[in-house]
């Protein structure tokens, strides 16, 4: 079953609900641990930071979705 999508406008309350709860507040801190709590030693590559970089925004993006979507009720 396809999800039918929904408006940008939307995006904040539609995560904030995805994430209520106990469940996600572990989802999120399994992202918050992979991504933004993470460092990488001398040994990685430009590519390797590039990606992490790129984990990393998205994380915080769904984050701040959580966040404001929260904030709206």
């Amino acid at each position: 079953m396809t999800a039918a999508p929904f408006a940008a406008d939307e995006a904040p309350r539609v995560f904030a609900r995805l994430f209520a709860g106990a469940e996600g507040a572990r989802a999120l801190a399994y992202l918050r641990a992979l991504t933004l709590d993470r460092a990488m030693g001398a040994h990685v590559t430009s590519e390797q930071l590039w990606h992490l970089e790129g984990q990393r925004h998205l994380a915080r993006h769904i984050l701040k979705l959580v966040e404001r979507g929260a904030a709206q009720g």
